[in-house]
């Protein structure tokens, strides 16, 4: 019954929530279809003073203050993970407090202490077992979950650290309890000598063990210090877990064991999915082709020559193999451009190789932009520095696409505000929004792309690409950029190639960029950001201070690890 209280609390969770999606989508869709001719939609730019309320107060608010995204550290090499929103700890402190009800509930704890601590054994166990299957459906690339609430991986990522802390608990509580029972009778040396000669009992202590240290190691400084370790013994930690406990369940063929089939149907359709989405994406018709450029500011170009064709939508992602630099590690990267031609560089590229079919074909190729930190990014960018004109070919394999989950069409103004290498999100929505403008098939009237960079110089990152958008039709008549160079050299740096491109020194101010746009705010404003975490909570802070003064919605683009 326990394992039916929870699944009914988790399943009507997912009823409101999937209400709630269906619910946006629909008020989008009547938005954008109601502004497509409507160059005022004053409607829609009104606020409502209870929607207002519950966006400032509930679903864009952090728990406290403004901080939310912005990473603790204690040092340059220390982090201590971010926070979450309210909305969110609501529901994990509801979760958690909803699993402590169902461990001591009803219990008489003044019964022998042998009775107590049997009844919490049970229970510790069975919730421990039933909360593996939310938790390793959180853990999923391919969840279907994020694509039917809308709900994005980074969300789902925070839940399944939270909810392994909660597995790992009851599974320590379950263990605590029988040891405890044990010791008190015959002693903790009998107690322990027991576990290990009987093989369900020590079938069961590995797995706890495992557990508990994966709720260790998992801890935001080892995840930050080393991803690329943390990764793999994750992985291998969570099959000693499952594995353990499957044994445990077995030997006494304790009902418990039908739980842990989904578990391992979720995590082994995942990993199915994965590989076939790498097959379907890069093998056949001449495989993928990838040209990686170093460029100023320690960051590399990646464009891939895809085997087959991507339809591509803005705010997507993919997970980038690349063997000759990290044999066993997949990295997620932001899909910064996306075109249906011939390789951009496919004569430069001629004199490095001279084989006809490298990257000759017209196909999809997608772009990425990677800054270089540490690990596999860092290694990335030295080897492409140390080639001849800093470009080289590599061997790379594309699994996505993943994401984009927000569209822009329905605001009739979008402001998109970027710091350093997160201009890669909102490119792709500039290039769509103003093909949209230009077509009549968007509510949006006006456009703002807000960019921070440290320097002059990492212009050059998406410079073709803002090339291509600058040259569209109509642009001028929604477009507008403005770049704040936040480190320059000199003034003489600082310059604004026209009226609708302006480059300032120093950092913006956000609150007030948004006050401007929003005293001639044509519909809804959509304000999005990718950044650094200071940048996003700003963002957020100036989003929901503004609230009552017109209709503001909120979109942060975030990928933590």
């Amino acid at each position: 019954m326990l394992s039916n209280y929870l699944y009914v609390v988790l399943g009507s969770i997912s009823v409101a929530l999937i209400a709630w999606r269906i619910f946006t989508v629909l008020t989008r869709y009547i938005r954008t279809v109601s502004c497509l001719n409507n160059d005022r939609q004053t409607y829609f730019a009104t606020a409502s003073a209870k929607v207002s309320w519950f966006k400032k107060n509930v679903q864009y608010s952090p728990i406290l203050g403004k901080r939310h995204n912005r990473e603790f550290q204690l040092s340059s090499a220390v982090n201590v993970g971010t926070l979450p929103t309210r909305l969110q700890l609501v529901f994990l402190a509801g979760y958690f407090a909803t699993n402590i009800a169902f461990c001591v509930m009803t219990i008489d704890f003044s019964q022998p202490f042998a009775a107590v601590s049997s009844l919490v054994r049970n229970r510790t166990g069975i919730l421990a077992t039933v909360n593996m299957v939310p938790l390793f459906l959180m853990a999923g690339r391919n969840n279907p979950l994020i694509t039917l609430l809308g709900i994005s991986f980074d969300t789902f990522n925070l839940l399944h650290r939270w909810m392994g802390r909660i597995v790992a608990l009851e599974a320590l509580a379950h263990t605590l309890a029988f040891l405890s029972n044990s010791a008190a009778t015959k002693g903790w040396g009998a107690a322990f000598k027991t576990t290990f000669s009987v093989p369900f009992l020590l079938y069961g202590f590995i797995s706890t063990c495992a557990f508990v240290a994966l709720i260790i190691q998992a801890t935001s400084i080892f995840r930050h210090a080393a991803y690329e370790t943390f990764k793999l013994l994750h992985i291998a930690l969570a099959i000693v877990a499952v594995v353990g406990l499957y044994y445990h369940l077995d030997v006494k063929k304790l009902p418990q064991i039908t739980y842990l089939y989904p578990v391992i149907a979720i995590w082994a359709g995942d990993r199915l999915a994965r590989v076939l989405r790498i097959g379907y994406r890069n093998v056949g018709a001449g495989g993928t082709r990838t040209l990686v450029e170093a460029l100023p500011g320690g960051a590399t170009r990646v464009t891939v020559n895809m085997a087959r064709p991507w339809t591509f939508k803005p705010g997507q992602h993919a997970y980038l193999y690349m063997p000759a630099i990290s044999y066993w590690q997949s990295h997620p990267f932001s899909v910064a451009w996306s075109d249906e031609a011939e390789h951009p560089d496919a004569e430069k590229m001629s004199s490095m190789a001279r084989s006809q079919d490298v990257l000759a074909r017209k196909k999809s190729t997608v772009s990425f932009i990677i800054r270089g930190r540490t690990g596999m990014t860092n290694t990335l960018y030295n080897k492409a520095a140390a080639c001849v004109d800093q470009k080289m070919l590599t061997t790379c394999f594309v699994e996505g696409p993943y994401g984009g989950l927000h569209t822009m069409h329905s605001y009739g103004t979008v402001m998109l505000f970027a710091g350093g290498v997160g201009i890669t999100q909102a490119v792709p929505h500039v290039r769509e929004l103003v093909a949209a403008y230009n077509n009549g098939t968007a509510a949006t009237r006006k456009i703002v792309l807000v960019w921070t960079i440290q320097s002059p110089e990492h212009l050059e990152w998406i410079r073709p690409w803002m090339t291509e958008i600058l040259a569209m039709e109509k642009r001028r008549e929604v477009l507008r950029i403005m770049l704040f160079v936040s480190r320059p050299r000199s003034t003489k740096e600082i310059h604004s190639p026209s009226a609708t491109v302006q480059m300032f020194p120093g950092r913006p101010n956000i609150d007030t960029l948004i006050g401007i746009e929003m005293e001639n705010q044509i519909g809804t404003l959509g304000v999005s950001v990718c950044g650094p975490g200071a940048l996003s909570d700003e963002v957020r802070r100036a989003v929901r201070n503004r609230q009552y003064q017109s209709s503001v919605e909120f979109v942060e683009e975030a990928f933590s690890y």
